[in-house]
């Protein structure tokens, strides 16, 4: 069951990462890990919250650090979630919790990391809060897919 998470969550967030490429040809900046990298370096410090994380101390390897931070959470939550759906669900594959809990899982950018980069909760201090949450919503659901042809490769 772990490893069929840690494929979900690999596969998962590699299908976010393609989609960012593919929303970069149409126009969109990609997420720029380093400043998730800078958040976390500073929580392992013990400062969660900043009022604007570009402008606070930059941290050693902070790219690296934001794209160990993008994977890792794709694991975890890919490993969460076949434990909490079980190996009944693995058995008798079904999309529809897989998509529910990966938009559930957009609750920990919302209501943790984009306030603690100084966004505001769920992005309500960027420029144009609602297509950040749309966006974020989307990709979400690209992460469900990716997590979704993971369980097929591995199952």
């Amino acid at each position: 069951m772990i490893w069929t998470g840690v494929v979900m969550g690999v596969l998962g967030t590699l299908a976010m990462d393609i989609w960012a490429l593919v929303l970069e040809r149409l126009g969109q900046p990609r997420p720029n890990w380093a400043m998730p990298g800078r958040w976390l370096g500073h929580v392992l410090r013990g400062q969660v919250f900043h009022e604007d994380i570009g402008a606070a101390e930059p941290v050693e390897r902070e790219l690296a650090l934001g794209w160990a931070l993008h994977y890792g959470v794709g694991v975890i939550y890919g490993i969460a979630f076949v434990l909490l759906a079980g190996r009944g669900w693995v058995e008798d594959l079904s999309f529809l919790p897989l998509w529910i809990f990966s938009l559930i899982t957009i609750a920990a950018g919302w209501f943790l990391l984009q306030p603690g980069m100084g966004l505001g909760w769920a992005a309500s201090q960027t420029p144009s809060p609602w297509k950040v949450r749309m966006m974020g919503l989307v990709a979400h659901t690209v992460f469900a897919v990716g997590m979704w042809v993971g369980v097929l490769v591995v199952g």
